[in-house]
């Protein structure tokens, strides 16, 4: 079998290598499309690919459509909405995520956010400490368990939701579980967001859950900026000069947001919460071996078009 490994923002070499050597070791041929300036150039290169590895790279339906021997798509990485998984499935091709191997990555970047905005961004201004303080996780995922775990570690207390878990699931994994979005917000002076962009997430954090929080809180993003409304976020910042946000997703109108609320807003130049070596391969190498398991067992556990 041909696999492609596109990557506009490539892995690292030793990631690439292992890649390569998982693949090449169960028979399959590797090609490597790194560094692409343009979307025709992906389109071109996957007419004969058979299985595809991609990072952040935007697999359209004109991508599936140029592939007509394709048969898996794996993102290597926990979010996969650069994937069109309705052409995807109309054309029978599996799409798969790799859960869990960057998790621990965007746990401790969401963390460090914290403890930034924390500090005033570090700026010499009297800050505050975490100690203490109540957060509260919004999807306790692999992600939110990660960042519960080491709140707790620092002193805080832990709440979550996660109306996929029970309330004894929540409470394994160390944090204390509340039933509404609303009373999460309202309990939290850190709200910790990992749920991802669906139709019903969009947009759905706004004015009012932000301005429920309590004085002096912190918003913490550190999944897509689509969840966020930005315009209700404006306004709550205007409303409550002692609220705070801080973004591994830069919004659409940052700029804007920066010029009102100087150091109470702080984004990322870029999503960086996976951009640690350790996730980089983690990544990359779980990829691989689940296009070997697919195609010499039909293992389809990861798969997220079913």
């Amino acid at each position: 079998m041909k696999i492609l490994v596109a990557t506009q923002k490539p892995f690292a070499a030793v990631a690439v290598s292992g890649i390569r050597e998982i693949l090449e070791g169960a028979g399959h041929s590797v090609a490597l499309l790194e560094k692409y300036a343009e979307q025709s150039d992906l389109v071109a290169a996957v007419a004969d690919a058979e299985a595809l590895i991609v990072r952040s790279d935007k697999v359209t339906a004109e991508v599936i459509a140029a592939a007509p021997s394709l048969k898996i798509v794996v993102r290597a990485g926990a979010g996969y909405d650069n994937v069109d998984l309705a052409a995807a499935t109309a054309a029978g091709v599996v799409v798969m995520n790799t859960p869990g191997q960057n998790s621990n990555a965007v746990a401790e970047l969401a963390i460090g956010l914290m403890i930034f905005m924390a500090r005033t961004q570090f700026t010499p201004a009297t800050g505050t400490e975490l100690e203490g303080k109540r957060i509260g996780i919004q999807a306790f995922g692999n992600v939110g368990r990660l960042v519960g775990a080491k709140a707790k570690a620092l002193g805080m207390e832990v709440l979550a939701l996660d109306p996929f878990l029970t309330p004894e699931q929540i409470e394994s994994g160390g944090a204390r579980p509340v039933f509404s979005v609303e009373e999460l917000y309202a309990s939290s002076d850190y709200v910790s967001v990992h749920i991802p962009a669906l139709p019903a997430t969009i947009k759905s954090i706004g004015y009012d859950l932000i301005t429920a929080m309590p004085k002096g809180a912190v918003l913490v993003n550190t999944a897509r900026k689509e969840v966020i409304d930005e315009d209700g976020l404006m306004r709550a910042l205007e409303d409550r000069p002692d609220l705070r946000y801080v973004t591994d997703v830069m919004p659409d109108n940052y700029t804007a947001l920066q010029e009102k609320f100087g150091l109470r807003v702080f984004a990322t130049p870029k999503k960086m919460g996976a951009q640690t070596s350790e996730a980089n391969v983690n990544a990359g190498l779980a990829a691989a071996r689940q296009i070997n398991d697919f195609f010499a067992t039909g293992n389809t556990r990861f798969q997220v078009n079913k």
